[in-house]
């Protein structure tokens, strides 16, 4: 492969700028490094900007939305069975040398940046091998466990929460938030409005699985859809399902008293969240950071499978500051997570008082600067 294939000037100016971010498999992974591209991109438009990513389709659909250059590489996650170690073994090292390959004639003025996952650590491990300085983004308030191993090769960590900080002992850490896309900073509800085809007079509840959907939200959605028919007057529900769950939402909310917007992906959440006026979804790191830009009063439902339960911390942090309520998603028993879910949404649908307060915590909390505070600090 050419590094002309890959979008990449060879005979690029000797003051030029080489950003090569690491990171997808979940839009968690890929939107800060959006963030933090678009500000590279407004202020230096000359500068080259070159994605790795995971070969999940999650990260094809983000990026071949966006202006940059994207490379999926082959790393897989890593499991305790015998037989997908040693295919993380081997896709680590054959991502390591192609990523090496790519990075070797850019190493005198480049910076490599990761924000987490598997993808990130073939990158980072070519980087230090070609003395390419690294920079992280941990945006969970619990870091996973390859941004703690990948932290100790980084000359700086950016989190987001200052509970962050004692996961990096030996690093410099800045307290940045969350980088978000410049959306944030105008967005434009009448957008998701025309798109969508909403009823610019009823009020918006927002249900989200973030960007590949929540099975788990999706069935205590459908479960509790007759329930919802008091708000149908004054509210309408915009359903963000994932795609491999969207034929069976569509199927379930035919014929409701409510009106009901199922939808796979929805590319401008900045303008959508701006036009709801109560959300419902995980609670990934960006998407509360999300929460919190657009000013809108959350109900979470952290992701129960991870041992680390990061997600119920990320979210216990907009709970702390009045932003949002934490509903546990009780893989025990799926019922009882629906039936404390329709308790939540009656209770802040139908009290108008008590959303006003939580979003007005939530815009206190909330912040559209990361990316910039952390262009300003990488040294290329």
């Amino acid at each position: 492969m050419s590094y002309s294939d890959i979008g990449m000037d060879q005979h690029s100016r000797p003051d030029q700028r080489h950003y090569f971010f690491a990171g997808g498999g979940t839009g968690g992974h890929i939107y800060p490094a959006l963030a933090v591209a678009e500000q590279i991109h407004k202020q230096s438009p000359d500068d080259s900007i070159l994605f790795f990513c995971s070969c999940r389709e999650i990260d094809a659909r983000i990026l071949s939305a966006s202006e940059y250059e994207f490379l999926p590489l082959p790393a897989v996650g890593l499991s305790k069975s015998p037989k997908q170690i040693l295919q993380f073994c081997l896709q680590f090292v054959k991502s390591y040398y192609f990523v090496k390959h790519v990075l070797l004639p850019y190493r005198e003025n480049s910076v490599v940046i990761g924000t987490g996952g598997f993808v990130s650590g073939p990158v980072a491990y070519a980087a230090k091998a070609l003395k390419i300085p690294i920079y992280m983004i941990n945006v969970d308030t619990v870091p996973g466990k390859a941004n703690r191993v990948l932290g100790r090769l980084a000359k700086k960590v950016f989190v987001q929460f200052d509970q962050s900080r004692p996961f990096f002992p030996k690093n410099e850490v800045e307290v940045v938030g969350c980088p978000l896309r410049s959306d944030f900073e105008n967005p434009s509800p009448d957008r998701a409005v025309s798109d969508l085809g909403l009823d610019p007079d009823k009020k918006v509840l927002l249900v989200t699985g973030a960007s590949s959907g929540a099975a788990n939200i999706n069935h205590a959605m459908i479960s509790i859809l007759d329930d919802l028919a008091e708000f149908a007057d004054q509210w309408q529900v915009v359903h963000l399902t994932g795609m491999l769950h969207i034929d069976q939402v569509q199927e379930a909310v035919k014929g409701l008293a409510i009106t009901y917007h199922a939808v796979d992906y929805y590319d401008d959440m900045a303008s959508l969240l701006a036009a709801a006026d109560v959300v419902v979804g995980r609670a990934g790191a960006v998407s509360i950071a999300e929460f919190a830009a657009a000013g809108k009063p959350a109900i979470c439902l952290p992701y129960p499978y991870h041992k680390d339960k990061h997600q119920y911390k990320n979210a216990q942090v907009l709970v702390d500051a009045g932003a949002a309520v934490i509903v546990d998603d009780n893989i025990e028993s799926p019922s009882q997570t629906a039936q404390d879910l329709l308790t939540a949404l009656k209770e802040l649908m139908g009290n108008e008082s008590k959303r006003t307060a939580m979003a007005a915590c939530a815009r206190d909390i909330g912040t559209t600067t990361a990316a910039e505070r952390i262009l300003d600090s990488v040294i290329c």
